[in-house]
């Protein structure tokens, strides 16, 4: 694994892998169709809204995961926070999961707070680890797309 610096040199811009952009940015293509589609038809609006909802938590779960990977592999952390970024890799999932079962304001309600807490665990572990220079700043970016697609999801008119 090439880990390059949290913090790059003045002037240096972190580059952005192509794989990692295409896989991360193709990832947000879900989110970017399913909410306006559960706003615009009213006819199949709840189960876009499903969908959004259900795919919401797979990637909050899939994200819990590298906070796994990271406590596993990354040089420099302590055990003490080797074990504390294990025990938050789990703590994602356990969020996404009930979201499943709630209406779609709750469910962007704690979907949403699922990414931002997870997005700032994944702030404090780079201060401690040396992750690569593009992982937060494409991090939030994917953050804050999918947070305003739940978002939007969560307006769908009702029956």
């Amino acid at each position: 694994m090439n880990i390059a610096s949290t913090n790059p040199m003045p002037g240096d811009s972190p580059k952005l892998p192509g794989t990692a952009r295409w896989l991360g940015y193709g990832g947000l293509i879900p989110f970017l169709v399913l909410a306006p589609a559960s706003l615009l038809d009213a006819h199949h609006g709840l189960a876009w809204s499903d969908a959004l909802y259900a795919y919401g938590a797979v990637i909050l779960s899939f994200v819990c995961a590298l906070h796994w990977g990271f406590a596993m592999s990354l040089p420099g952390l302590t055990d003490s926070q080797r074990v504390r970024t294990m025990l938050w890799s789990v703590v994602p999932s356990l969020i996404a999961w009930p979201a499943l079962l709630l209406v779609p304001m709750e469910a962007a309600a704690l979907l949403v707070s699922g990414f931002v807490l997870h997005y700032l665990q994944d702030r404090r572990l780079a201060r401690h680890a040396a992750l690569p220079a593009w992982y937060l700043p494409l991090r939030l970016q994917l953050t804050v797309v999918a947070c305003l697609s739940l978002v939007a999801g969560a307006f769908i008119p009702l029956p």
